[in-house]
């Protein structure tokens, strides 16, 4: 590891609870394997080395059918996981945003899930849902492993299955999630809780509009699709996820598509006070 790597790294873990080291051929190697990992400055890799370390000593994987989950695959997933607490303060307390679970369970593919739904005349139907992942709100985790290594193409794309799913569970400490999470005070200049909500909402409900619009187009007319993954247009809190995973790993494309997000979640995810979270929308 060169040589101002290893300064940013000591100078960061020393502030940092005594934790199991994250070895630094691992480290690269994680960094090599993920483009928008390798593309944040040292400082940031450093920074988000503490995290992932931090990380791995709270949570607890588990792999589905026989999967063996190996060192190299934990630290893969907790590095993106704690991609989107990178700038919110020390990582102890930038952690307590996820301390409602320990487990992450990792499946070699996708999982296939047994839903029920009520219609509207009360009968219930069941049907077979296939997942890549699923945040489970005060429970666990679940990942499809085929997509969390499938790296390069999915970050074309704008996907990431870690991102999304870890995101919802920011979007769960406001209750049920409704693709708003507890803002910071101060929160784009806001001067009081209900402004700042305000601030967020004039900026997200105007694009989901528009971008369900364009999903609706595209499925009955053929229109061209919309580059952000559909999924997104299911549900006010799918297209936060979805717009969050394509931000953090292809910013650029999603500047260009989705330009009036950008400042808003810039302004969530950058440095804040890390505390607790508390309290409502």
């Amino acid at each position: 590891m060169p040589p101002i790597l290893n300064r940013l790294w000591r100078r960061v873990r020393s502030t940092v609870a005594p934790v199991p080291d994250i070895s630094a051929t691992l480290w690269l190697q994680t960094l090599q394997r993920y483009p928008f990992l390798s593309a944040l400055s040292l400082h940031d890799q450093s920074k988000l080395r503490a995290l992932a370390a931090l990380f791995l000593n709270e949570k607890r994987f588990h792999g589905a059918h026989d999967l063996i989950v190996t060192d190299a695959m934990a630290i893969d997933i907790a590095a993106q996981a704690c991609l989107p607490l990178l700038h919110w303060g020390k990582p102890s307390k930038a952690l307590k945003w996820y301390d409602d679970f320990v487990t992450i369970v990792l499946h070699p593919g996708e999982a296939v899930a047994r839903r029920e739904v009520m219609d509207e005349a009360g009968v219930v139907h069941e049907h077979a849902q296939v997942l890549l992942g699923e945040a489970m709100d005060r429970g666990p985790i679940m990942l499809s492993w085929q997509h969390v290594a499938n790296a390069v193409e999915n970050a074309e794309r704008g996907h990431n299955v870690v991102v999304h799913e870890f995101v919802h569970k920011l979007d769960m400490r406001s209750g049920e999630p409704n693709g708003c999470p507890p803002l910071p005070a101060g929160f784009m200049g806001a001067r009081t809780g209900r402004a700042a909500y305000e601030a967020w909402w004039n900026a997200w409900e105007p694009a989901y509009e528009d971008f369900r619009e364009a999903v609706i187009k595209a499925e009955r007319f053929g229109t061209p699709a919309p580059w952000l993954d559909a999924y997104g247009a299911t549900s006010p809190s799918e297209f936060f996820a979805v717009a969050c995973e394509a931000y953090f790993v292809n910013r650029a494309r999603f500047a260009t598509e989705f330009p009036t997000l950008v400042p808003v979640l810039d302004a969530f995810f950058g440095p804040r006070d890390a505390g607790r979270p508390s309290g409502k929308n």
